[in-house]
């Protein structure tokens, strides 16, 4: 369940219909936010980080707010594809299911990452999309992408560098966390998920690790201790730790600004 807190109040026609296509349960708190996007805290990083009062004047849909708890699911792979997503706040991840059950990380998507752009060509979703953490997101319908589109040529633009990023988003993530040894691919998600800001970095449950790493549970739990004990991770609270960032580097055969670049 993810919950609907804000839509544009210039949208004229009612709303509900047409959050209620979608199967979540909602609720609702209108207050205007299209000056919120240009106020947005991420937009520099987000989809609509270029755009101009005068685009922004072109969006009579609603953008809105969802608050996504976490490990509860955005879209399903085979969903129909009515929007795509902006994270704000939060950690996704996008699973591809194996025809054996299990599942494969295919991305994780930090603040100020767009989600869902296969719905601009597809009238399904590809992957399966859930919270790793608790989660704030800005959902964009088609309708305001594809008219932004034809008008505007900056989010053309802009679009076609989400595109490409996110392709090569899903090559780093390949390259970094599926090859190595454990203790390496360990390493290079712990330097992923760093935060700059906080200087500290959550880790998903040891579950999540091992499926976003291809190791085993117990490989990543162990893993993670050991790198306590050797003063790599420091303890701050619940799956919150401060990272010795030049041992861990070391641990990852890889520089900071390398794998850092692939975080957005």
């Amino acid at each position: 369940m993810f919950t609907v807190v804000g839509f544009d109040p210039a949208f004229k026609i009612s709303p509900f219909s047409w959050v209620e296509s979608v199967n979540h349960t909602t609720s609702y708190t209108f207050r205007p936010e299209l000056a919120r996007c240009r106020e947005c805290g991420v937009r520099k990083f987000a989809l609509f980080n270029n755009l101009t009062d005068e685009d922004f004047k072109l969006v009579h849909m609603p953008v809105e707010d969802i608050a996504l708890p976490r490990r509860n699911t955005l879209y399903n792979a085979g969903d129909q594809a009515q929007s795509i997503y902006t994270l704000r706040s939060g950690l996704i991840k996008l699973v591809h299911y194996l025809p054996d059950g299990n599942q494969r990380v295919v991305r994780l998507v930090k603040p100020g990452g767009t989600i869902g752009l296969e719905a601009l060509v597809s009238d399904c979703f590809t992957h399966h999309a859930e919270a790793l953490q608790e989660s704030k997101l800005c959902r964009i319908p088609i309708a305001v992408i594809e008219k932004l589109d034809n008008e505007s040529p900056r989010l053309h633009k802009q679009v076609l560098n989400r595109w490409h990023q996110a392709v090569m988003e899903s090559d780093n993530w390949l390259t970094q966390m599926s090859t190595g040894t454990a203790r390496e691919r360990v390493a290079r998600l712990c330097l992923f998920l760093h935060d700059d800001v906080t200087s500290t970095c959550t880790l998903p449950g040891r579950e999540d690790i091992g499926a976003m790493l291809g190791i085993t549970t117990e490989t990543a739990s162990r893993i993670i201790a050991d790198f306590r004990r050797h003063d790599l991770l420091e303890f701050k609270s619940r799956n919150i730790f401060v990272l010795n960032l030049p041992e861990l580097r070391e641990v990852a055969g890889v520089d900071g600004a390398h794998v850092s670049d692939s975080a957005n």
